[in-house]
C-alpha cells in the first residue's frame, strides 16, 4: 500500500478549506486482498479473473494496486475490476490515484510520499480514504489525518513491495495500536500461519498480497485461497 508518488504537494493551497469532520468508513471486513498488477503479471493471472475469483470467495474489500504508470491497458484493467466490484457489492480501493479512483467511484490509498489526506479528501468526498503507515511516529500523526482507516507495516519481512520500510513487527503493533483511534490495517509478509497472531494484537484487518496467490493461476484454487482466509479471520 501506498509508496512513492507525486512530492512537493501542499495541503494549503488556494481558498478555505472545507471541514471533512471525523469520516469513518467501516471496513466491514477482516481480510482485505490487495490485487498487485506487477506480481499478478508476473504469476500468470489477468486481474480481472484474479478479483473476479477472489470475489466469488467471499472477499468485500479489494485494492488494486498499480504502481507504474497508468497505459490505456492498465485504465482498462482498473474499469473491469471496478465493474466487477460493483455486481459484487464489493468495495474497491485503488492504490495512489485520486484521480482514477473518483473516475470509477471507488475508494483511495495513499502513502506517506503520494498526495496528502487532506487534498485527497476534497476529490474523493465522503469515498474511503486509507493512508500507510510504518513508524510510531506516522502512525500518531494520521490519529489527526481525514482518513478512514490507516495501514502499518511491513509487520514482516515481505517480497511484495519493492525498498520495503524496516519491519514493524508483532510486538510493535500490540504497543503501537493505542497511537490511533482508527481502524487499523496490518500489511507485509501475512500468511495463513501467521494472521490470527496479528488481528490478537491489535489489527482489525490484514492486508494480504502473496498470500492469496496459488502456485497455479487457476480462479478455482484462488477461489478456495480467499475462503481460507475468510474462515481464518472470523
Amino acid at each position: 500500500m501506498g509508496g512513492g508518488g507525486a512530492t512537493g504537494w501542499s495541503s494549503s493551497r488556494q481558498g478555505v478549506q472545507p471541514d471533512f469532520g471525523a469520516i469513518i468508513v467501516p471496513l466491514q471486513s477482516r481480510v482485505y486482498p490487495i490485487a498487485d498488477t506487477e506480481i499478478l503479471a508476473r504469476r500468470g493471472f489477468q486481474p480481472a479473473a484474479f478479483v473476479g475469483a477472489l470475489l466469488a470467495g467471499g472477499a468485500r474489500l479489494i485494492q488494486f494496486r498499480h504502481k507504474s504508470a497508468y497505459t490505456r491497458e492498465a485504465f482498462e484493467q482498473l474499469e473491469e475490476v471496478a465493474a466487477l466490484c460493483r455486481l459484487a457489492g464489493a468495495r474497491l480501493i485503488v492504490n495512489d490515484r485520486a484521480d482514477f479512483a473518483a473516475i470509477c467511484d471507488a475508494g483511495l490509498h495513499v502513502g506517506q510520499d503520494d498526495m496528502p489526506p487532506a487534498l485527497a479528501r476534497r476529490v474523493m468526498g465522503e469515498r474511503m480514504l486509507g493512508l500507510s503507515t510504518h513508524t510510531a511516529a506516522q502512525l500518531r500523526a494520521a490519529a489527526e489525518e481525514p482518513v478512514d482507516y490507516v495501514a502499518l507495516g511491513p509487520i514482516f519481512s515481505t517480497d511484495s513491495k519493492r525498498n520495503a520500510e524496516a519491519e514493524v513487527g508483532v510486538q510493535n503493533l500490540k504497543c503501537w495500536r493505542e497511537l490511533t483511534p482508527k481502524p487499523l490495517v496490518a500489511i507485509g509478509g501475512i500468511t495463513l500461519d501467521n494472521a490470527r497472531a496479528v488481528l490478537d494484537a491489535g489489527a482489525d484487518c490484514v492486508a494480504v498480497i502473496g498470500g492469496l496467490l496459488p502456485e497455479s493461476n487457476e480462479s478455482g484454487l484462488v477461489k478456495a485461497r480467499m475462503e481460507t482466509w475468510i474462515k481464518l479471520v472470523q
